[in-house]
């Protein structure tokens, strides 16, 4: 059974699953769709072409889809839209922009905790498993990939690539891509410091797969050089293990660029 607090604020033409719960002073607006077993707490705000999926939870003064902060660009601008998936926790002050191009998306996938005070800025991609502590704030444009873990107050430049299961230290800037499993702090830029091993735990690598990564570590960031040399190095050998590949590949492809930002070298 859908529940709404008599005090919210639901446009008609808003689809609304079963057992969807709107409490106080929340406003729904045109466009938006809500799984089933969702729960918007109270004073949320959901504006646009949002498709929420099912089992999530949205704390009190989360905004979804209020257009982006592009200068020039309001409400009545033309933009796309969010999708979110099931069984995120939303905690409260967090903000998510739309697209701001008018049929393309903002994802935010499943099984996901945003802490008190997140920014997700438009177009950007976020993965499954994935927990951004108080106050992370995330340009335009971003992939964060299953597992990443950031601490609280870091913040990402727009177009940059956070590997899977990688950690990002409390108060890092990160303006160039993270490779998978790694650990990083500091800012501009940021330094690897070493193997996330919980991150290995949580994506349930086994004792070979992770000594893998750890001696991959070792000869890219350990034995001098350039990296993309050694990475290039390593690339060469045969029977390479999957997630050592995974992050060769990202450092090549980050070298790419000049900026070490894969995803601007597709710039529009």
């Amino acid at each position: 059974m859908t529940i709404i607090h008599p005090t919210a604020v639901i446009d008609k033409d808003v689809q609304l699953a079963e057992d969807v719960v709107i409490g106080p002073y929340c406003v729904v607006g045109k466009g938006a769709s809500i799984g089933a077993g969702t729960l918007l707490d109270s004073r949320v705000v959901i504006t646009g072409e949002v498709q929420i999926g099912r089992e999530n939870r949205l704390y009190p003064n989360s905004v979804i889809g209020c257009c982006p902060q592009v200068l020039g660009m309001d409400q009545s601008s033309k933009m796309g839209g969010i999708v979110i998936g099931d069984r995120n926790a939303i905690r409260e002050n967090v903000t998510i922009h739309p697209s701001r191009h008018e049929g393309h998306l903002t994802r935010i996938g499943s099984d996901s905790l945003l802490m008190v005070g997140v920014h997700i800025g438009h177009d950007c991609i976020v993965e499954d498993k994935i927990v951004l502590s108080n106050y992370v704030q995330i340009a335009g444009h971003v992939k964060i990939e299953t597992g990443a873990w950031f601490s609280g107050l870091a913040a990402s430049h727009q177009f940059v690539t956070i590997g899977r299961w990688s950690y990002i230290a409390g108060l890092a800037g990160l303006n160039r891509d993270v490779p998978p499993f790694l650990i990083v702090s500091g800012h501009y830029p940021p330094r690897v410091r070493g193997v996330n091993k919980r991150g290995m735990l949580r994506a349930g690598l086994n004792e070979s797969q992770q000594e893998h990564i750890h001696e991959a570590y070792r000869k890219l960031y350990r034995q001098g050089g350039a990296l993309l040399g050694n990475a290039q190095e390593l690339a060469r050998r045969d029977g390479l293990d999957e997630n050592v590949r995974a992050m060769i590949d990202s450092i090549c492809k980050s070298s790419q660029h000049k900026f070490g930002r894969y995803q601007e070298s597709q710039r529009a």
